[in-house]
């Protein structure tokens, strides 16, 4: 019987964190995702076109139509890695932004699209499909939605080819050098706020930390990683980051039970960031983690509820856990135009 050989079959995966690995940030994520989405709707309807800011874009990142009769519009929002209770607002005021703008200049909008490359939360989806039904009502249009689900299927439809591998195979084209980390990334300034109700913050906190910005990037450039390993599948990749939280919980909970064994807990944040340091070239080399990476990892250790900063750790990840529950059935009902919710757990 002859051996089987395994071969690799269909398009690479397609991670929206390209457009941050690309640009190195938010800012330009969401200016680079833009321009996919105008790319992306001109290779499935040709003839679009976009508005240059002089000095506004009337609300439109995209268009197909008669400027003069009626138009469908493609409105992108780089929410990521999920769209959350925090996005409403903006997504209620791009839309009413249009259909202003629409009334002022004369024309028509047909259909509007948003664009976002990730999922909706249970509470946010609950308030879109509540939301669109009345605002087609109201304004006699269609609103459709292209989540990472719809991004993905159309991209590998095989009129969108280029646009995908523009966007989303140049990146990995060519091998990273031996030892090239992954570039630390800067948080979005709504993320870093968006962060104050975590737990990992909420551990620091009660541990006496004031300045925790560094700590937020740090957690978010890790869970980039965790996320991205996760979509891609890769087993060795799984493998790797397994035995690196596995080595870095172990770090974590000698330095807990020494310091709390001699008294000393309030050295405990300084001591296990020496031990990362000192651990971190001994970390998986596929991984490619700058310590920041491997400095967030532990974080992401507190946030799931598998370490902490105080002795009492365990008693404040179970408040926080009450602390959440209490919010999630607050956020049952959608919020009104008025209201916000607070900060969506990081989905793990």
């Amino acid at each position: 019987m002859k051996d089987h050989v395994a071969m690799a079959a269909g398009v690479p995966p397609i991670s929206f964190v390209a457009h941050q690995m690309r640009t190195g940030g938010m800012g330009g994520a969401r200016d680079d995702f833009e321009k996919m989405i105008i790319e992306l709707a001109n290779a499935t309807m040709p003839g679009v076109r976009t508005i240059a800011a002089n000095p506004g874009d009337w609300g439109i990142d995209a268009f197909a139509g008669d400027l003069g009769g009626s138009i469908t519009v493609w409105q992108s929002k780089y929410f990521h890695p999920v769209t959350a209770a925090t996005h409403q607002r903006t997504i209620r005021e791009s839309f009413q932004s249009v259909i202003k703008q629409a009334a002022e200049h004369g024309h028509t909008v047909k259909m509007w699209i948003l664009c976002i490359p990730s999922s909706m939360d249970g509470p946010t989806t609950k308030w879109w499909d509540k939301w669109k039904r009345t605002q087609e009502r109201d304004h006699n249009l269609v609103i459709d939605l292209w989540d990472e689900t719809q991004l993905t299927v159309r991209l590998r439809a095989p009129e969108a080819d280029q646009v995908r591998r523009a966007y989303y195979e140049l990146p990995t084209a060519v091998p990273p050098a031996d030892g090239e980390a992954r570039p630390v990334l800067e948080v979005d300034e709504d993320k870093a706020v968006a962060f104050d109700s975590a737990l990992f913050v909420r551990q620091m906190r009660e541990a006496g930390h004031l300045e925790l910005d560094g700590a937020k990037r740090q957690f978010f450039n890790a869970d980039l990683v965790a996320r991205e390993i996760a979509h891609k599948g890769v087993p060795s990749e799984v493998n790797a980051l397994v035995s690196t939280d596995a080595t870095l919980h172990g770090v974590w909970e000698t330095r807990f039970n020494e310091c709390c064994a001699d008294d000393s807990l309030r050295k405990l944040h300084s001591l296990v960031w020496a031990d990362v340091r000192t651990e971190h070239p001994q970390l998986p080399k596929q991984l490619r983690l700058e310590v920041a990476h491997a400095w967030g990892l532990v974080h992401r250790l507190v946030d799931n509820r598998k370490a902490g900063w105080v002795k009492h750790w365990r008693t404040v990840a179970a408040a926080h856990s009450e602390t959440d529950s209490h919010a999630q059935q607050s956020r049952h009902e959608p919020p009104t135009d008025d209201e916000e919710s607070p900060w969506t757990p990081t989905v793990r």
